[in-house]
């Protein structure tokens, strides 16, 4: 690899880590924000989204650069083009963030209601998700982020008993009905980060192997 290249691949590393890590930690305010019904963490969330949007911008830029000026091939090529797609799948990260934030805000405005469902549980297996793939992304860790991709169905069960469970309370309590209708779109987006994840994954494998699993993922 040129050196120039090499310089610049690093850089983007870089900057690729340093959104994922500023994503997680939008994600992880916005799970504790929702847990404890904390509106000043939901705040937060909100105003690093900007951040986020703009470091979405700039890492795509230095891939185009990339791939404009060097027409890297191999694994460089297969770097540049899973970091495109990671950086896509960090700013969606990045948004259904902000969308459980803006649920948290909600719920602090409204008296609080018993829980008829895991939803803390479900924070918690989304984040592991997210940790184990950002993991397998910075240690480039195909074996790491097969692990994730086993995980997701658990939160894909989750969120289906949940959605009976809030369908069940809706029926019993319809006084309730907006209260838990915020809950379940904080579980919609839970979800959606799951997915986005396993998207992650995914690439880290492409990324590292070559292969493409997203389609026969079922035959790992």
């Amino acid at each position: 690899m040129p050196m120039h290249m090499q310089r610049e691949i690093e850089r983007l590393k870089k900057m690729i880590l340093s959104l994922s890590a500023v994503v997680e930690e939008s994600v992880r305010k916005s799970v504790r924000s929702i847990e404890s019904r904390n509106s000043a963490l939901a705040a937060d969330v909100l105003a690093s989204d900007v951040r986020i949007d703009q470091t979405e911008v700039d890492v795509e830029e230095e891939c185009l650069k990339i791939l404009a000026l060097h027409q890297p091939v191999a694994i460089d090529l297969r770097y540049i083009v899973a970091v495109l797609k990671m950086n896509n799948d960090l700013e969606r990260i990045g948004d259904l963030a902000v969308n459980i934030a803006e649920r948290t805000i909600y719920l602090c405005e409204r008296a609080p209601i018993p829980a008829p469902f895991d939803f803390d549980g479900m924070c918690h297996k989304t984040m592991a998700m997210l940790q184990g793939s950002l993991d397998a992304m910075m240690n480039m860790d195909p074996g790491r982020a097969r692990a994730v991709l086993a995980a997701d169905n658990e939160v894909d069960d989750i969120n289906r008993q949940m959605y009976a469970k809030i369908c069940g309370a809706m029926r019993r309590n319809p006084d309730h009905a907006e209260v838990l209708l915020s809950y379940l779109s904080a579980a919609r987006s839970l979800e959606r980060i799951a997915d986005s994840t396993t998207n992650i994954a995914e690439d880290v494998i492409y990324m590292v192997e070559g292969r493409i699993v997203r389609h026969g993922r079922g035959q790992e």
